[in-house]
């Protein structure tokens, strides 16, 4: 939807709203959104449209690839606010504000884009119009941002998956795509969202994270970093297991960048997300079905091409279905040093649900069958939390060592020992090795 469009949906919503609002005024009564009613609301409208008139249409579509629009758009705000003020009185605060909203609404994405801005909220969730919350330093936190209406959040929702080729309306209410800065958007709307058209930006840092970083915010230790980078020089197969939120995808990134610069990486995801530097990357991302519900490309599909592309290294961004089977076959024939992220509370609950996985496959194997394909083909799993005080550590890692009967076998090398909380309510502890770690590198040397 082009902003012509949004506005002309605007002043149909506005006009009905503000003739309902001056009615109910004249008696008395509220307005319907108390205090949360912009008195500059009209302006910002009429500026907004009168914007669009003077300002080229389809650069307004383009503008990451227009630096000198930016200032153009600016010095437009800054006449149209000049004009009202000579009608209207204006202080210099309301005529900044009321002129970053507009420069917001016209380049960026509406009322979230400072939150987008700000690199030290990691996530972004719009819950309909009026209930916008962010999350820092690992707290979900209520913001005072709003919305105008329902409209206004879909607007900017479509602003963001329309250049991407995706699409959301009644038909197809949700939708995955991703900012121009890599963060990764999921939007569901009415009839599926009933609280209105709600947004969840997932963050991420524009210079990945490292491992000297995750040592420093006390997610891993020296010694285990260490350990890692040389089972992923040893090209062992690694899963990284946590639940939603706890970091898997900042590990996974770190562990990627362990792997030589002189290796062929294909990386396989939903959305993309994953940033290697090293110079042979290949990137596949999955696509969702067209408008009549063909054409679409599954990550098992992409599992499967990626084993023709000459692969040194397959990296899956996280495995939740049929592709699995697919994963661990790979795993199993000759692709060594295979990495992946799922979802689980526990290494031992990854394994169960690596089987729930490969039967999602629709192949009738025996679980045992199943068992001995997982134990065969996964080396390590390194589990990641996000603890109560909002902090992420890898609180495991652990060996998988073979099949003991019907039963597979691990063996934990480091574990995260809490000690209790600090000034600050922080949980404190310590990351100890449990002294397997040598031997499981010995027996590496031996291999």
């Amino acid at each position: 939807m082009s902003l012509e469009t949004e506005e002309e949906g605007t002043k149909t919503t506005n006009g009905n709203g503000l003739a309902k609002s001056n009615k109910k005024d004249k008696s008395g009564g509220s307005n319907g959104t108390g205090s949360n009613e912009d008195p500059h609301r009209d302006l910002k409208s009429r500026l907004h449209r009168t914007l669009i008139d003077e300002i080229d249409k389809d650069a307004l579509k383009d503008t990451e690839s227009n630096k000198d629009l930016e200032k153009e758009v600016k010095e437009t705000i800054e006449n149209l606010l000049e004009e009202e003020s000579k009608r209207f009185s204006i202080s210099m605060k309301d005529r900044e504000k009321i002129q970053a909203e507009i420069l917001n609404e016209a380049l960026g994405f509406g009322p979230i884009t400072p939150l987008i801005e700000n690199s030290d909220i990691s996530e972004i969730m719009v819950n309909g119009p009026n209930q916008v919350y962010v999350e820092e330093d690992g707290k979900i936190k209520l913001t005072d941002i709003k919305f105008r209406d329902d409209q206004h959040v879909l607007h900017v929702i479509e602003k963001i998956v329309s250049p991407l080729g995706r699409r959301i309306d009644e038909s197809s209410p949700l939708v995955d795509a991703r900012l121009p800065d890599g963060s990764r958007v999921n939007a569901i709307i009415p009839p599926l969202a009933l609280t209105g058209p709600t947004l969840t930006i997932r963050k991420f840092s524009e210079d990945p994270l490292q491992a000297k970083d995750l040592i420093s915010f006390g997610s891993m230790s020296t010694e285990m970093a260490d350990f890692l980078k040389t089972c992923v020089k040893k090209r062992l197969n690694i899963v990284v297991s946590g639940g939603t939120g706890s970091g898997k995808t900042t590990t996974l990134n770190v562990l990627s960048s362990f792997i030589p610069k002189d290796e062929r990486i294909v990386t396989i995801e939903d959305a993309a997300e994953l940033s290697l530097h090293q110079d042979h990357v290949v990137t596949l991302e999955t696509r969702p079905p067209n408008m009549e519900g063909k054409g679409a490309i599954t990550m098992r599909d992409l599992v499967s091409n990626s084993l023709r592309m000459r692969p040194d290294r397959i990296v899956v961004g996280e495995v939740r279905g049929g592709e699995a089977l697919d994963m661990l076959q790979a795993m199993n024939t000759g692709h060594d040093g295979s990495i992946t992220t799922g979802h689980a509370n526990s290494p031992r609950d990854m394994l169960s649900r690596l089987e729930t996985m490969v039967l999602m496959a629709g192949m009738d194997l025996p679980i045992r069958a199943i068992r001995e394909q997982i134990a065969s083909a996964i080396d390590l799993i390194v589990q990641q939390d996000r603890l109560e005080d909002g902090s992420r550590k890898i609180v495991k890692v652990s060996e998988v060592q073979g099949m003991e009967g019907d039963v597979i076998t691990m063996q934990d090398l480091f574990t995260f020992k809490r000690e209790g909380r600090d000034s600050k309510n922080k949980i404190i502890g310590s990351f100890e090795s449990t002294g397997f770690a040598q031997v499981f590198l010995d027996s590496l040397k031996d291999k």
